[in-house]
């Protein structure tokens, strides 16, 4: 497979509402301190995985721009999409080779598809990996932002919920069931976080590797709850930058009120397990160095 490195440019700059770059979010950045798990090399090998399920639509515009705005390589993984996904990723990838494809034989859900990115970034020796959803609601343009964090942390998670950040075109009952549900999820866990169901994030992949994934059962919201959780409650570095969710431009919005109520009920599960047990080997084992 054919990868190509990252140079990132140290941007220190962020987009405003309509995309285009703007003050330093520095003042706005929370973080949750700790010692990091390695060090990245000058040219970091990164990866950008996006989850498809029917977004034809929007999938080939948004790989263009990923690819534009950053040196970066990105994975597709596409639940077997009944609107032709798959083929409209494998149109770009004719003339772009930094995106790549996994069709899984059916509809398995957002955390397992990450998982299997994950995996994927772990074998094929990449340093970073980001989350990212496929429908526009997050930004290509605060890839070199994150890039350019993740220098002085291991998890960068953009936030709605710290100054910098907005939901400009939601409704005023969807805002309300989301800060609700991120106010709610931050007390239960008693999690300095202000954004624990955001779904924008770089990863240290060698942090990753400290975690056994697979003990991971949460779906939706909740997987995003608890990978952030893990992260900041093993004493790893969380920083979080502010984002403008942006309304999803084409195609139907995959939440249910199961995942809903997975996230309510499952929080209690993590508040009383010890993060600690998802912890899957020492530094020396994983060759972090941490």
């Amino acid at each position: 497979m054919d990868q190509a490195a990252l140079n990132p440019g140290a941007t220190g700059s962020a987009p405003d509402r309509r995309g285009r770059l703007g003050p330093d979010p520095d003042r706005a950045a929370v973080t949750v301190t700790g010692p990091l798990a390695d060090g990245l090399p000058p040219n970091p090998r990164v990866l950008v995985v996006i989850p498809t399920y029917n977004e034809r639509e929007s999938i080939g515009r948004l790989l263009g721009d990923v690819c534009r705005v950053a040196d970066v390589d990105v994975l597709v993984v596409d639940d077997s999409s009944p609107d032709g996904t798959a083929e409209a990723v494998e149109a770009v990838r004719a003339a772009e080779r930094r995106v790549h494809l996994l069709v899984r034989p059916r509809r398995l859900g957002l955390a397992s598809a990450y998982l299997a990115g994950f995996g994927h970034a772990a074998r094929e020796g990449y340093d970073l990996v980001f989350e990212m959803d496929a429908d526009y609601s997050h930004s290509p343009h605060y890839l070199p932002v994150f890039l350019d964090r993740i220098r002085q942390a291991d998890l960068v998670l953009g936030s709605r919920y710290v100054p910098g950040g907005g939901i400009p075109n939601w409704s005023l009952l969807r805002r309300l069931i989301s800060r609700s549900g991120n106010l709610y999820a931050r007390a239960v866990l008693g999690s300095a976080l202000h954004d624990l169901t955001g779904g924008f994030k770089c990863f240290r992949v060698a942090a990753l590797r400290r975690f056994d994934l697979s003990r991971i059962t949460s779906d939706g919201y909740c997987f995003q709850i608890e990978l952030s959780y893990l992260f900041a409650k093993s004493g790893f570095r969380v920083v979080e930058v502010p984002i403008v969710f942006e309304e999803r431009r084409a195609g139907q919005s995959k939440m249910s009120w199961k995942i809903v109520l997975e996230a309510v009920t499952k929080v209690w599960a993590l508040r009383f397990a010890p993060a600690m047990a998802v912890l899957c080997a020492s530094p020396e084992e994983t060759g972090t160095g941490r």
